[in-house]
């Protein structure tokens, strides 16, 4: 206990001492914030020193290996950081799906020649990846993914398209899984491979959403020449690997969108939910008003605090070693759900001015809550429906018959 108090002290010490005053409660989740790359570009100065600082401190990805660019901590350790971070309303120095999808699978299934290739580059936000999974005919089956490997000597020739990349266009790399063998179960070969997105043969297309934006894409595969070391795993296992990442992004999902949102957690520990409902209602004698619209708040705030403590735990258990199971698809109907539930209710707060678009008369918060609430529909499709993490929970969690 003695060495965690000294840790403490000494995390809060270089805190102070080195990170920018001028980050103090920038909002950042696994969505917003600095996601680094080739095509990155800062909005502010102290958020690339940020960056560079905790990087070289190890701190980007605290509880990986020191020789792959992390920070060598214990996961009591990596907690102490946070809660410190935490309290000097600190922003991530750098997300993306570098640290929360790809660098912990190559920790588990990457050799040691790919794990020296990108882990480093990923702590220090030198490169973006993104995720070629689901495809225009396979995505909630997706182990019928059709996109087609072909080995020629060193490399695999790959043909084929992918959809709903988020972020694709911004992307410097992507992970993804390929048919190398169509002879056997349709869940048998199905490689798990890295590709360059600048290789001769890729490209991206976006796609809008009726929110008026997206970060999805289609990502196409013309003769793309990628090299047989850049497996992950074994060729023709990729299967496997696919299910471990699976565990990390539905809990990533379900964080993201279910404990908090952008907005709740830039306004303070109050958050942004019975703020915009006092706003609307009035209060009286420090409560809200409206008996009615108290109760639902309330009974939302408790269940979003709840979840969020549950996610807390996950997270903790993470930083020891334990790889998400199955207990993740749980998290993801739950977050995304209750995600859905928080636009729900604001949009009902804001009434009449939940059906602006655009143009005069209407307030920026509220045209963004709108667009908010229209973009949360996709909650739960995004990173596997609704209905198939039910079936994954019946059977693998349940033990349901099939």
């Amino acid at each position: 206990m003695s060495d965690l108090e000294a840790f403490r002290r000494e995390t809060r010490a270089w805190l102070e001492a080195n990170a920018p005053k001028s980050l103090a409660g920038i909002p950042s989740n696994d969505i917003e914030g600095v996601w680094g790359g080739k095509k990155w570009v800062f909005d502010h100065p102290d958020k690339k020193l940020w960056l560079e600082r905790m990087a070289e401190k190890g701190w980007t990805a605290p509880t990986w290996p020191v020789e792959y660019g992390g920070g060598g901590l214990s996961s009591a350790e990596a907690k102490i950081l946070a809660q410190e971070m935490k309290a000097l309303r600190l922003p991530a120095p750098l997300i993306g799906f570098g640290l929360t999808m790809i660098g912990p699978t190559l920790l588990r299934f990457g050799n040691e020649a790919q794990k020296q290739e990108h882990l480093p580059k990923i702590c220090r936000g030198e490169i973006r990846w993104c995720q070629g999974y689901s495809e225009p005919g396979s995505g909630s089956d997706l182990a019928s993914l059709q996109t087609k490997a072909v080995r020629d000597g060193d490399h695999f020739v790959i043909n084929g398209t992918k959809v709903w990349t988020s972020y694709a266009d911004e992307a410097d790399w992507i992970f993804a899984l390929v048919r190398n063998d169509a002879s056997g179960k349709k869940q048998e070969g199905i490689t798990f491979i890295l590709i360059d997105m600048d290789d001769p043969g890729v490209s991206v297309s976006p796609i809008l959403l009726i929110s008026g934006k997206s970060p999805f894409c289609e990502t196409h595969f013309k003769d793309v020449r990628v090299p047989v070391t850049n497996v992950v795993h074994e060729i023709g296992a990729g299967w496997t690997v696919a299910k471990a990442l699976l565990g990390h992004e539905r809990t990533m999902i379900a964080d993201t969108f279910g404990v908090a949102s952008t907005k709740a957690r830039a306004r303070g520990a109050r958050g942004f939910l019975p703020e915009l409902a006092a706003s609307r209602t009035g209060e009286q004698d420090g409560r809200l008003a409206d008996a009615v619209l108290r109760d639902q708040v309330a009974a939302f705030e408790m269940e979003s605090r709840a979840f969020a403590l549950t996610v807390q735990r996950t997270k903790d258990a993470a930083r020891a070693g334990h790889q998400p199971g199955s207990e993740s698809s749980m998290f993801k109907i739950y977050g995304t759900e209750l995600n859905q539930r928080r636009y729900e209710l604001m949009v009902r707060i804001l009434g009449p001015d939940a059906l602006g678009w655009e143009g005069p008369g209407f307030d920026e918060t509220d045209l963004e809550t709108t667009r908010d609430w229209l973009r949360s529909r996709g909650n739960t499709i995004e990173g596997g429906t609704s209905e198939v993490q039910l079936n994954i929970i019946a059977k693998h969690v349940l033990g349901l018959p099939a």
